[in-house]
């Protein structure tokens, strides 16, 4: 999901988020360097994942709609990248770009929903040993579900759904930090443990 921060829509001036898409060829292995000459000027952004245990058609999905379907939250980073200088670019440029999509990585540490309090769940981000920036999973949307229950909801308006098995990356809980030089980038959650990583020189 992107542009689920309403800070980001207010910018974009659009009232709802985007849907992208990931595959499992995009996801990257935890706590390793990110390889770079795969990418343009590729950015990291912490995010809560969840997996669908049954079926999430849309529309008139409802946040609990999406956590009666969830079965798994993990701890997440989303590997963006742009075609577009600076990231600069209008909404239709960023859904041709596939929301920036590049890549993923899964936490260390997954748990059934009901054991995470998702309203409560923050991430500090660290950059060389330096905290930049925090934020609860509040900053998506109000609540984290509300960006599963969208994704079903703009996928039940071209007819399609969400599928057993599948995850939804629910949106950025942070400013994307972008990979430059040698630093090291680290984001550390509430009880869904950290992830590490770096750019390879």
């Amino acid at each position: 999901m992107g542009l689920t921060s309403r800070a980001k829509q207010k910018t974009m001036n659009v009232d709802e988020p985007v849907v992208a898409w990931v595959t499992d060829a995009m996801q990257l292995p935890l706590n390793q360097p990110i390889h770079t000459d795969r990418y343009i000027h590729p950015r990291v952004e912490p995010e809560l994942f969840f997996r669908l245990g049954v079926a999430l058609t849309g529309p008139g999905v409802t946040k609990e709609d999406a956590a009666a379907a969830i079965d798994a939250v993990v701890a997440g980073v989303d590997v963006i990248d742009s075609r577009y200088h600076s990231f600069a670019f209008t909404l239709p440029d960023v859904i041709a770009d596939n929301a920036s999509s590049a890549g993923f990585i899964l936490g260390p540490i997954m748990k059934p929903i009901g054991a995470v309090d998702l309203e409560l769940e923050a991430v500090l981000v660290e950059v060389d040993g330096i905290v930049v920036d925090s934020a609860t999973a509040t900053a998506v949307l109000g609540h984290p579900l509300e960006a599963v229950a969208a994704a079903a909801n703009l996928l039940g308006q071209r007819g399609l759904a969400l599928a057993a098995g599948d995850w939804v990356l629910a949106g950025a809980m942070t400013d994307a930090v972008a990979l430059t030089g040698g630093q090291s980038v680290s984001f550390h959650f509430s009880t869904l443990g950290s992830i590490h990583m770096a750019k390879e020189e």
